[in-house]
């Protein structure tokens, strides 16, 4: 008995069988040019430390870190995001918005070797210090308008030594409108500002905090982080940004929030970055090492995910490994 008169006009495996064809009609594409590494820069000559919860993941001295932008340009990767440990920390964090700061020597140091690299440099205050928080404390709290003295004064410093945006990741209410002000104010007015936006207070970080060294010595960030259980706030935060003058709007992490990486895109269109953030990583890589997946596989499962949830940038420190993928296919 024949099936044909029983079976539908539409059988969607017909774009399935050619290769040619799946690539002709997907829905996604993923490029090199979609990506941005993050880099570790710490004091030194010739210093690599690996960070162990992150595999294939080092702090660099400056030296090192040219030589490492050097692979990652060859690669496709044309973007950096810069993370700074300091020879020294203080209170307020003050310490990163000194001329000769680790961040700024590192930048000065790239772009004079390979200045078609893009650095892009993250601003906050946890690295820099000696509590671990991403502000100035007053009575036992993060205070919200010290703070944005802090990080606009590291904003125009970094600007200063040559960065090509600046990434505001701390938090704080006003923080781009402050910035944004600060950087016209010194003749930056081209700088753009990506904005950590949707920034939750995530259990994804762990791994980044030992790269960072930039755990709190007491307490947490839930009362400056936003809570996982909202996206509505994240809404709220994303527009309060846009308003202020951000030019791109970040969810972080990615995987767990991929939803509000697609309200964010569809409610402001607007460019909107993901990270993919340490814990993200570091769970692919254990899981990769004891061959409980296909590491490479899961990776470009997970890039195109968040492509797909409406990102146009992805902050991931598999960058190189999916240029270089990318590049052979």
């Amino acid at each position: 008995m024949s099936l044909r008169p029983l079976f539908p006009q539409t059988r969607l495996r017909r774009l399935r069988y050619s290769k040619v064809v799946r690539n002709m009609v997907a829905e996604t594409s993923l490029s090199a040019d979609d990506l941005i590494m993050p880099l570790f820069v710490c004091p030194g000559e010739k210093v690599k430390n690996p960070i162990k919860s992150m595999p294939g993941n080092d702090q660099l001295s400056v030296d090192l870190l040219v030589e490492k932008c050097k692979d990652l340009y060859a690669s496709g990767v044309k973007s950096v995001l810069l993370f700074g440990i300091p020879e020294s920390k203080d209170e307020d964090g003050t310490v990163a918005t000194h001329e000769h700061g680790i961040v700024q020597k590192a930048t000065r140091a790239i772009k004079e070797v390979l200045p078609e690299m893009y650095i892009i440099a993250d601003i906050c205050n946890c690295e820099y210090t000696t509590h671990g928080h991403c502000g100035t404390i007053i009575d036992g709290d993060v205070d919200n308008d010290s703070t944005l003295v802090t990080l606009s004064a590291q904003a125009v410093s970094l600007a200063e030594a040559g960065v090509d945006m600046v990434a505001p990741s701390d938090m704080m209410d006003g923080r781009i409108g402050h910035m944004r002000a600060a950087l016209d104010e010194n003749c930056f007015e081209k700088i753009p500002i990506m904005a950590y936006s949707a920034k939750y207070a995530s259990g994804f970080y762990g791994p980044f905090r030992d790269a960072a060294d930039s755990a709190p010595q007491f307490g947490d960030r839930s009362t400056y982080q936003m809570d996982p259980r909202n996206s509505d706030e994240a809404m709220r935060e994303v527009e309060a940004d846009i308003a202020e003058g951000a030019d791109i709007v970040m969810v972080k992490p990615a995987l767990s929030y991929l939803d509000v990486i697609y309200r964010c895109k569809h409610e402001f269109n607007m460019p909107v970055a993901a990270y993919n953030v340490s814990g993200e990583f570091s769970m692919v890589k254990a899981a990769e090492e004891r061959d409980w997946i296909d590491g490479q596989r899961v990776m470009m499962e997970i890039m195109t995910s968040i492509k797909r949830a409406g990102a146009d940038i992805i902050i991931t420190y598999h960058a190189q490994e999916v240029a270089e993928i990318l590049n052979k296919r």
